[in-house]
């Protein structure tokens, strides 16, 4: 298991990747990118959603193989009239994105799917 402790947006977040993550990483033909997504909308909802990485965003190196962004999201309104499974998403422009940033990541790689969760004070790994 590695940790790891890097900076978003100059706070600290510690990165946990379990040894089945760090192995994949290992055998990856692309960079993957994690991305934390905070959705404010009728609710508020942590998700992280794994990408090919991209090299125009602002998400930064963890190890070889894996970078990490931040972003929040909102709907433009609440309810169930729209295609698929998730309501479409745009970026939230919050005053204030360094008060939201986590404190702690973890990822892992569960049966053949990148897995992983964050959050906030005290139930960090």
């Amino acid at each position: 298991m590695m940790q790891k402790t890097v900076h978003i947006r100059n706070k600290p977040v510690e990165v946990t990747l379990s040894v089945a993550a760090e192995k994949q990483l290992q055998t990856a033909q692309a960079e993957i990118l994690a991305e934390l997504e905070l959705y404010f909308s009728c609710l508020i909802r942590k998700k992280v959603r794994f990408h090919a990485a991209r090299t125009n965003d602002d998400s930064i190196p963890v190890c070889p193989g894996l970078r990490l962004g931040f972003r929040p999201v909102m709907t433009a309104h609440c309810g169930k009239d729209f295609e698929g499974d998730e309501p479409p998403v745009t970026d939230f422009p919050i005053h204030n994105p360094d008060a939201f940033i986590p404190h702690w990541v973890r990822i892992d790689f569960i049966q053949g799917q990148w897995a992983g969760e964050f959050g906030f004070h005290g139930k960090g790994p």
